[in-house]
């Protein structure tokens, strides 16, 4: 497979799955910035201030490599349209679309984490990824030193997988060596969990 249609958008009872559009750099940028301290200790990206410019282009970057279907970076927004709650993605880090393979990353906005969002997110991101997608495999990568993280795949039906040794991890703008935890999530033996909806 060297292209992909890829759908744009799942909806939910409780946040909608979507690539992203020209024109929501505003509300990713009041997100970011509203979340910088919770977001910058396990992601390298993540800035004291994000101007409304600097991400309406990395929002209108994110469209492009969709429609190229080189990586697939999707909005977490609200029901109504109203914030961007986090994001996740379908990152083609292990091969590209040949493989069937995607690392699914994720972050939740500071005032909708700790409720169980993430989770919520995980679950459907991988429904999403085994009903319309061509994924066969999707796998979680995080910092031994995240422990929301590391219960977030859990909760998620992830399998451990093991350990990736003393790779860079590169938040507060620091290259500090740590570990990384790898789960994944398999199509033919993943089932969701059942208290999860």
């Amino acid at each position: 497979m060297d292209y992909l249609f890829a759908p744009d958008r799942r909806e939910t009872d409780g946040f909608v799955l979507r690539s992203y559009f020209a024109g929501d750099g505003a509300a990713l940028a009041a997100s970011l910035n509203a979340s910088y301290e919770h977001l910058r200790t396990y992601l390298v990206w993540a800035q004291p201030e994000t101007s409304e410019r600097s991400a309406e282009q990395r929002v209108r970057y994110f469209r492009a490599r969709w429609l190229l279907a080189h990586d697939f970076v999707i909005a977490v927004e609200s029901t109504d349209g109203e914030a961007i709650l986090g994001g996740c993605g379908f990152h083609l880090r292990d091969g590209g679309l040949a493989t069937r393979t995607a690392d699914v990353g994720m972050w939740i906005r500071a005032d909708a984490a700790g409720c169980g969002l993430g989770t919520r997110v995980l679950v459907e991101l991988i429904r999403w990824g085994f009903d319309e997608w061509p994924w066969d495999r999707l796998t979680w990568r995080c910092s031994v030193r995240n422990a929301a993280s590391i219960r977030v795949a859990e909760n998620a039906g992830m399998a451990r997988e093991g350990a990736i040794r003393g790779p860079s991890e590169g938040g507060d703008g620091k290259s500090v060596p740590t570990d990384m935890v790898c789960f994944a999530a398999r199509r033919p033996v993943w089932s969701p969990p059942g208290d999860i909806r």
